[in-house]
Order: structure tokens, then C-alpha cells, then sequence
């Protein structure tokens, strides 16, 4: 089997360190990107090794051109051009109405979770200007890239215009053989839901909304992005994968 090189925004923790591990286990080489936690970061390379994959740990801020650029350049110095980005770097919404919001809070969110899916889709592209075959981008989005939620307004704006990110590149970049999709998660037990999974009791009653009864986990959306990046799904780009358990089929209800 081929070893792929892939990048992983995101990897230090939750659907990004699963993805990382996911990728490891199909023995890939795994560029795993992370903010500012060497350790965590450390601790998903770990995991890709005993997974029996290859691992290397770059701290990369994906709203910044330069630090991305200067990521995907230790990629490519160290295993060349890279054949799958999995993007899983964000900021959860805030929480704060529009009418309270602060013009940095909505760029702050709104520069990581768009700007930074552009900035590497762009630089993972220029990457492979020379490489040709076949290649993915998965972006880690959300439900409420249409279910949106009051407080949401940063979080929601940022993952709808990922929306059509994903789909434009998926045309421009069709006739090149690099397919684009999206996966968009419902309510899955991550650090970014650390309440859920700390408080049980709170969690069972997010959990009664969801008709499969649980939230899901970490694992579950890294299959997803294993699948997607595999030749049997060669004839998927474009498209906008939810993950949620039925919770967005109920938004309608009640009212």
C-alpha cells in the first residue's frame, strides 16, 4: 500500500487528534499541525505511531499566511507534496448576540474557522502544482452551517461560508482530480464540548434531542474523513456530510 502524506489542522485534540490517529492506522504519513500545545500535539504524533503510521508535530497558526505556508514547506521538505488535508483547526461560537458582539470576537472566529480554511486549501493546492494524480480536502464544518443558533452569529457565518468554500473549490479543482468535501458534525464528545462530557446529567438532556439517543464520538467523524479520502469515495467532491445522529432533521419541530 501506498503511504499518503496527510495534514491534519487541528491535531493536538478532539476530531483532529482522532483523524490524525484514523490516517496512522491506515499506516499514512501524518503532518499533525497544532497551535500552541507541544504536548498534546505530541501525544496525538503518539498515537499515530502505534497506530502504525508516520508522524511529525508543526506548530502552525492557520490564520496567519506565513505560519501556514511555513508549515506545508516542513511538510513538503520532509515527505513532498502533501495528498490529503483534513482541516479541524476552529473556534467554537461564543455564545454572545450580534447586538453585544465586539468587531474582534466576530474576526477573531471568522479569521480561524474561514480564513483559515481558505489559507490552507490554497497553500495545500500550490503545494501540488507539479505533484499531479489524485488528492482530497476534508473541512471539518458543522451543523450549524445551516442550523443556526442564537449566540451563534460568528461561529454560524463562519461554517455557512465554508459551505460555499467547499463547493467552489470542488468545481475549480474537479478537472485536476483533487476532490473537496465537507463533514459537518452534530453534538460529538470533544474538548470543545467540555461540559457535555465532564456533566453527565447535562449531557443526558442534550442527548434527549437527538433521536439515535448519544452524541457522538471523535472516532466516528475521523471514519468518516478515512472514507472520504479513499478511492471509495472517488466519486464524492462537493459534498456536505452530516454527522449528527438525526439532531438537524428535528430543527423544524415543535413550533
Amino acid at each position: 500500500m501506498t503511504k499518503r502524506t496527510v495534514v491534519v489542522t487541528g491535531a493536538e485534540s478532539g476530531i483532529g487528534a482522532a483523524c490524525a490517529a484514523a490516517f496512522g492506522a491506515e499506516g499514512d504519513r501524518v503532518a499533525i499541525l497544532y497551535h500552541t500545545d507541544h504536548d498534546e500535539a505530541a501525544r496525538s504524533a503518539d498515537a499515530v505511531r502505534a497506530a502504525g503510521g508516520e508522524a511529525m508535530t508543526i506548530e502552525a497558526h492557520v490564520d496567519e499566511e506565513a505560519s501556514v505556508a511555513a508549515a506545508f514547506a516542513k511538510v513538503e521538505a520532509a515527505w513532498g507534496p502533501a495528498d490529503t488535508l483534513v482541516n479541524s483547526a476552529g473556534l467554537n461560537m461564543s455564545g454572545v448576540a450580534v447586538r453585544d458582539m465586539t468587531l474582534d470576537q466576530w474576526q477573531r472566529l471568522l479569521n480561524v474557522d474561514l480564513t483559515g480554511a481558505f489559507l490552507t486549501s490554497r497553500r495545500f493546492l500550490s503545494g501540488r502544482s507539479d505533484a499531479g494524480g489524485a488528492a482530497t480536502i476534508t473541512h471539518i464544518s458543522s451543523i450549524h452551517a445551516f442550523a443556526v443558533r442564537a449566540g451563534g452569529a460568528d461561529y454560524c457565518a463562519a461554517k455557512g461560508g465554508l459551505s460555499n468554500l467547499v463547493e467552489t473549490l470542488a468545481i475549480e479543482e474537479a478537472k485536476r482530480g483533487i476532490r473537496v468535501n465537507a463533514i459537518q458534525p452534530g453534538m460529538i464528545l470533544t474538548p470543545m464540548n467540555a461540559r457535555a462530557t465532564e456533566d453527565a446529567d447535562y449531557r443526558r438532556k442534550l442527548e434527549a434531542n437527538i433521536p439515535m439517543g448519544r452524541a457522538g464520538t471523535a472516532a466516528e467523524v475521523a471514519d468518516l474523513a478515512v472514507f472520504l479520502a479513499s478511492d471509495r469515495a472517488r466519486y464524492i467532491t462537493g459534498a456536505r456530510i452530516t454527522i449528527d445522529g438525526g439532531l438537524s432533521l428535528l430543527q423544524a419541530l415543535g413550533a
